[in-house]
């Protein structure tokens, strides 16, 4: 029985299934306690601190990525938001069990109807939740409990940080899940660990506890009792792919040595070592959200500059790009009270909120020039206009930044990219959100999936039209876009005159060895081909016509 799914953290991971069975049942509607209410509030304060309290030990033992992501939990267990309305039910009446499953529920289905990131964080809640609920009716919540003593593959509907975040790369071949995407905390931690994932795989959870199951966290495909001869071939090609990668060190650069800058796109300080570890030669993508999100006020002064002055440790002699706040949207802050919005991916989102809050931007502008060093670079996201351009470049400057630029992520900015470059030092091309909007197709939905394909070769066009206003102007152009991962198309942004690439530090291994193995006219070659096609699918296989060394290198 073969199985598909989304890859979101590469290799192959075999061994005995192991199925993570978390249920605690909803509490009775309309379910009453007897007693005083003050001593049933007393008694859901108490859980709910127990369990934040649970979740940040387990963090702190865990430490790296899943330290932060647990502590980001704890602080949600005691939302002041969550507390409020949990007491509120229980004056009504309502037993502390359901008073807290309501609680959390009205919050998980804002979360869950944002899409995106904060969609994904709504499986956290759930998380929260349960244990809360399971403390407070004295059940035991399951756990990874009675695993196999061989590495195995981890199945569930889906993973909570708690139940992942001390488990180790030699206890865990892989994770398989039925729910979760890109973003998850399943696929982060996976990417953190090195171990491979594959999420959003229907049936999973059907799979027979203990047989033998290969994942491939690359393709997405998950093998149910493979034959040793499969595995042994499938893990033999991923080991020689990895060797071949890997043999490939040094500077980015062409075969015949056009120097192509390879960046790494960071969530947080905690993923700075793997792009370090990587050879990343800086941050393309600094985003700042992490430092924003889940919090009923900003942070302080001295938690950005700590922040920021970690991506400038971490890369003393290289490239920092540090992108400005881009709330809003899928990312919603609570601390930034705006009206509801029809198309909040075309409301106010990135620069249009900074210039709504005035005091956010000059707060997070004044931390960055606090450490500013040389090599640190600061961008605007969603800039539509050369008028906001100058707005963002007067700024910076007025803050003593050494250097401002300009994200390109709606066709009116590529359009017009000449005159956006005129007040700034840089651009940078955000492919994803330039796709949605080229092609008024929401990135969050699947239905219009296909339009998001970043080979379309009307997005080639527009790609191509920003790089040669970038070097018409002797101005740098980087593409921060996660598509910079696919060696294919990131030869292809080579020969369309992009200058940096910047992408995940798991895929800078393979797009090193891409260019390499091309020179620039072969990137050339491929980028006209590519463009000279009416559909996306034609432009991949027309680009890599000119790219054969991606065949001998397993890509």
């Amino acid at each position: 029985m073969n199985l598909r799914g989304v890859g979101v953290s590469p290799g192959i991971g075999h061994g005995p299934s192991f199925i993570l069975d978390v249920f605690v049942p909803e509490p009775p509607e309309g379910a009453t306690y007897t007693g005083e209410a003050d001593q049933e509030k007393e008694r859901a304060m108490v859980a709910l601190t127990q369990v934040a309290g649970e979740l940040e030990a387990r963090g702190n033992q865990a430490g790296g990525e899943a330290e932060e992501i647990l502590k980001a939990q704890a602080l949600m267990a005691e939302d002041p938001g969550v507390v409020v309305k949990v007491r509120s039910l229980i004056d009504r009446g309502l037993a502390a069990p359901r008073a807290v499953f309501e609680a959390f529920t009205k919050y998980r289905d804002v979360l869950a109807g944002s899409g995106g990131y904060l969609g994904e964080r709504a499986a956290d809640l759930d998380d929260i939740r349960d244990r809360v609920i399971a403390l407070l009716n004295g059940q035991t919540l399951p756990g990874v409990q009675g695993a196999p003593d061989e590495p195995y593959v981890l199945i569930a509907r889906d993973l909570a940080p708690a139940d992942t975040a001390l488990l180790t790369k030699a206890s865990v071949a892989a994770f398989v899940t039925e729910e979760g995407g890109p973003t998850s905390h399943t696929a982060i931690l996976a990417r953190a660990m090195g171990v491979p994932a594959v999420v959003a795989c229907p049936g999973a959870t059907g799979i027979p506890p203990g047989v033998r199951v290969m994942a491939d966290g690359t393709s997405g495909e998950v093998r149910v009792e493979p034959a040793e001869s499969d595995v042994a071939e499938a893990v033999g090609a991923a080991t020689a792919r990895r060797t071949a990668l890997s043999a490939v060190r040094g500077p980015g650069r062409t075969a015949d040595g056009h120097p192509v800058p390879l960046l790494a796109n960071v969530g947080g300080p905690a993923e700075l070592a793997a792009a370090v570890d990587a050879g990343a030669e800086g941050v393309g993508l600094y985003r700042t959200e992490f430092l924003f999100l889940d919090r009923i006020e900003p942070p302080s002064a001295e938690e950005q500059r700590s922040a920021y002055r970690a991506a400038l440790e971490a890369f003393p002699g290289g490239d920092v790009v540090v992108r400005t706040l881009d709330g809003g949207a899928d990312k919603p802050l609570a601390f930034l009270p705006v009206p509801a919005e029809p198309n909040p991916a075309l409301g106010e989102r990135g620069l249009r909120q900074f210039r709504r809050f005035p005091e956010v931007m000059e707060a997070q502008l004044g931390a960055l020039a606090a450490v500013a060093a040389q090599g640190l670079r600061v961008m605007a996201p969603m800039v539509a206009t050369a008028e906001e351009a100058v707005w963002f470049a007067q700024a910076c400057r007025a803050k003593g930044l050494p250097s401002a630029g300009v994200m390109i992520e709606i066709p009116s900015a590529a359009l017009r990219a000449a005159h956006l470059l005129e007040p700034v030092d840089f651009i940078s091309i955000g492919t994803n959100d330039l796709a949605q909007y080229a092609f008024a197709a929401d990135r969050q939905v699947s239905a219009v999936g296909v339009l998001n394909d970043p080979w379309q070769p009307a997005l080639l066009d527009l790609v191509a039209m920003t790089a040669e206003a970038a070097s018409s102007a002797g101005k740098p152009c980087g593409v921060c876009g996660e598509s910079a991962a696919d060696p294919a198309l990131a030869c292809v942004f080579t020969g369309l005159g992009v200058s940096t690439l910047s992408m995940g530090a798991a895929a800078l291994a393979a797009v090193r060895a891409a260019l390499a193995a091309h020179t620039l006219e072969q990137c050339r070659r491929a980028a006209e081909a590519a463009r000279a096609q009416v559909t996306a699918a034609r432009a991949r296989v027309a680009a890599r016509a000119y790219l054969p060394g991606l065949g001998r290198l397993g890509l």
